[in-house]
């Protein structure tokens, strides 16, 4: 075959995507897998919202077919400009707000729009895309490795070394895949680092900026609380593009609809480049969620019932990981906080089946659960952690809630046969 560009000869997939893709083709083969791979719902577990799938029928009822707006309608982002001012206390006008299709191309967009080839970008691991992201725009990576300790979440003195010369700060929170969250006291302090560090810079030099994706900012569970930069330092404006949409909220990833908040100089500059991607939204879809939005009472009802089936799964699953692991099994998990993931630990390696077989790499553990329990989980490797790491992200939205015990007993099986 001819050489393509260097980008496409050196371009990885989606390492989860090709995963979950590998498992559901075996289901559809026949073989019974408990799938907790990909961080999407079932639509059968999680439909979205009754009022906006009749809004979206109407919409296209009204023959609203025709090519949106590059910025997104203005009925969305005026409707968008109110929902994140009654529901987190954040202004922002219409012209600071851009509309894509989902999360992915406004963050192709602000990575266009901030990072130069060779430019420094400072993200922690594991964390989602990051690393493709900054492959895609020529970047430096300048990953920083998170710790359990941490939630798995970087800490201000993790960031610090890596600031001079960086362009760009990608923070997630809620996080995926640890569906842990960013702490006040946490952020503040990396705020305070960025003002620092952009007030050291001179009037010609670029700016150090925040990429804050609050993709699952509503999906927080017990006593956690979602902090964003602007309201603990509201002079993080000019330097804080957040990424928001409705693909986690209201279950409805299929829908992309998509946004951005942030300085009208940014957002100016990620119209210009969707703009010839057309990666908009489509026309119907920004009709029925600029009318759903305002629906408050019917959002609340959503999401308590939402957020407590959510909230069952995750809950469900941890105490049956920490009752293997009171048994003496080898695993462990951090105590859900948010979003539609789990984080467990599976330390098997060095472990020997029942076969004779050694477990001699993580990649062999994580084929042992899948092959023994018929549970599929997503490797923290995935996420740009080391091939050793014996963390997974494990997603609950496809689980059923009748099938808990049964993985919980399989997976529980499976450890009893090794030695």
């Amino acid at each position: 075959m001819s050489k393509l560009s260097h980008l496409a000869e050196t371009l990885i997939g989606s390492e989860i995507v090709k995963l979950g893709n590998a498992i559901n083709e075996r289901i559809r083969n026949g073989e019974t897998i408990y799938n907790f791979t990909i961080g999407d719902f079932n639509p059968g577990e999680f439909p979205i919202p009754a009022e906006l799938e009749q809004l979206i029928i109407e919409a296209y009822q009204q023959k609203k077919t025709s090519y949106p707006a590059a910025e997104g309608i203005l009925d969305l982002r005026k409707s968008i400009s109110q929902f994140i001012q009654d529901w987190e206390g954040l202004h922002f006008t219409p012209a600071e707000i851009q509309v894509a299709s989902g999360g992915r191309p406004l963050i192709y967009a602000l990575f266009k729009v901030i990072v130069d080839k060779g430019d420094k970008v400072v993200y922690g691991v594991p964390s989602w895309n990051n690393n493709h992201y900054v492959h895609l725009t020529e970047g430096q990576h300048c990953e920083v490795n998170c710790l359990p300790e941490n939630d798995f979440m970087p800490t201000v003195e993790d960031l610090k070394p890596h600031i001079k010369g960086a362009s760009l700060i990608c923070l997630c929170t809620p996080q995926n895949p640890t569906g842990t969250t960013l702490g006040k006291n946490a952020l503040a302090e990396i705020c305070e680092l960025i003002l620092e560090e952009n007030a050291s810079r001179g009037p010609e030099e670029k700016k150090l900026y925040l990429m804050f994706d609050q993709m699952y900012w509503t999906l927080t569970y017990g006593d956690t609380v979602h902090y964003n930069p602007l309201t603990l330092n509201p002079a993080m404006k000019p330097y804080a593009i957040f990424i928001d949409g409705i693909s986690k909220v209201f279950s409805a990833t299929g829908v992309r609809v998509g946004w951005a908040l942030g300085p009208e100089n940014v957002i100016a500059k990620m119209k210009a480049i969707l703009s010839h991607l057309g990666a908009w939204a489509p026309m119907a879809e920004q009709h029925a969620v600029a009318k759903y939005l305002p629906m408050k009472n019917a959002i609340g009802t959503y999401l308590t019932h939402f957020k407590s089936e959510i909230a069952f799964r995750l809950q469900s699953i941890y105490d049956g990981i920490i009752a293997l692991k009171q048994k003496g099994f080898k695993v462990d998990a951090i105590a859900p906080q948010a979003a539609i993931y789990l984080t467990i630990q599976i330390d098997l390696v060095g472990s020997k089946t029942a076969e004779g077989n050694v477990l001699a790499t993580q990649s062999d553990v994580t084929q042992y659960i899948l092959s023994e329990a018929k549970i599929a989980i997503v490797p923290f490797s995935a996420f740009g952690a080391g091939a050793n790491s014996s963390w997974y992200r494990l997603s609950v939205g496809t689980c059923r809630k009748q099938d808990i015990p049964t993985v919980l007993a399989q997976l529980g099986a499976a450890l009893e046969k090794l030695s």
